[in-house]
């Protein structure tokens, strides 16, 4: 199937599989997802439309499952044409209109991305109800990501000094071997251990002051909410001092907020351009004491004005010996997408680019804060 031939499919629907063939893959998934959503002008025309064995009918869970699924399959223009359509055109907001309803869902992420967009338009009346419920998935997801961030920074192995604790992380395998080899058995081809070593684990040396910088256009809004939770659970910590910024074309400084990831994800507005040079260069402001510093960009990198202000800002961090991590994803998936051409060359004046999973970058930010 040509790349032409291929859209029109996806244009027209499944009644044009006869004509131009079946999708399978990704392409199937994005035929679904349309089809799901355009369906409904059979119902509004008074129309009766096909509903066979592969149909999608609405229920209340396939909404808002649909949302979060078409967000991963179209890019972020699409998508927003999607989403506009779902909101005004077709009525799905009406799921979020009852406060039974809201609170029959099952409370997930791609349920929080869904209330984070409707907040704004939302009746004043419901909205109290809205951000209960986002509370609550915000809290299951500080919760699962919190452990991982305490054991990331509770010390790292000291192979130097021995510990008397037993515990599987510290447990030091090569000198327990060096010092049980006089007990092998060679009839079994065993070595009894008799005695087991432990490594001891070291507080860190703090404070540090971690920066990050967050660009919120819609394709970030998984980076988005991971970024606020940690900001928040870093701020819990003794010694570290946080501040962060979401940016597109504007700058909003939330690092007063970041007790509450919810204040702070109600502060995004989600879309528009992207002046990623602007914001990095407004972060420059909070950096006291470079070697104690971790700059984190959290941004697809997909650079909306002249990448020259966002190469000097990284440079000059550089030179100062700044720790600088660009994260192209900070979400469970981190499955990217990001501009190769600026993220290399931001990787080139010594930024560690990649995509990570929230407890990759804690152990990360743990590594290099010894």
């Amino acid at each position: 199937m040509t790349e032409g031939t291929r859209r029109w499919r996806l244009a027209l629907g499944r009644y044009a599989k006869d004509n131009l063939g079946g999708l399978g893959g990704q392409d199937q998934k994005m035929d679904q997802a349309l089809d799901y959503l355009y369906a409904r002008e059979y119902d509004q025309r008074g129309l009766e439309r096909d509903r066979g064995a592969g149909s999608l009918d609405p229920t209340q869970m396939q909404a808002l499952t649909w949302l979060g699924k078409a967000k991963g399959l179209f890019p972020n223009t699409v998508f927003e044409t999607l989403q506009g359509h779902a909101l005004d055109r077709y009525g799905l907001t009406d799921l979020l209109k009852d406060p039974k309803t809201l609170e029959s869902l099952e409370p997930n992420q791609d349920l929080l991305k869904v209330l984070l967009g409707y907040h704004d338009r939302a009746d004043p009346a419901i909205r109290a109800k809205l951000r209960e419920v986002a509370d609550k998935i915000i809290r299951d997801i500080m919760e699962r990501l919190r452990h991982d961030v305490m054991r990331a920074f509770s010390g790292r192995r000291n192979r130097f000094r021995r510990s008397n604790i037993p515990s599987a992380a510290n447990f030091d395998w090569r000198n327990t071997l060096r010092e049980n080899l006089k007990t092998y058995d060679p009839e079994t081809s065993r070595i009894i251990a008799q005695t087991l070593r432990f490594n001891s684990r070291e507080k860190r040396k703090l404070p540090w002051t971690v920066v990050l910088c967050v660009d919120q256009s819609g394709s970030m809004t998984d980076s988005v909410i991971h970024s606020a939770v940690m900001a928040a659970i870093l701020c819990g910590l003794p010694g570290i001092t946080v501040k962060m910024v979401l940016f597109d074309t504007s700058i909003i400084d939330v690092s007063d907020k970041l007790t509450d990831p919810l204040d702070t994800l109600l502060s995004v507005q989600l879309g528009g351009g992207t002046n990623i040079g602007r914001a990095v260069t407004y972060c420059e402001d909070f950096i006291q004491d470079p070697e104690r510093t971790v700059f984190a960009l959290i941004s697809d990198f997909a650079e909306g004005a002249s990448p020259r202000t966002l190469y000097a800002a990284l440079a000059r961090m550089a030179e100062a010996r700044v720790r600088m991590v660009g994260l192209v994803a900070l979400d469970d998936q981190s499955a990217p997408y990001f501009d190769g051409t600026i993220a290399g060359r931001a990787a080139d004046l010594g930024m560690h680019v990649g995509a990570m999973t929230p407890n990759k970058f804690a152990d990360w930010l743990a590594e290099i804060m010894t």
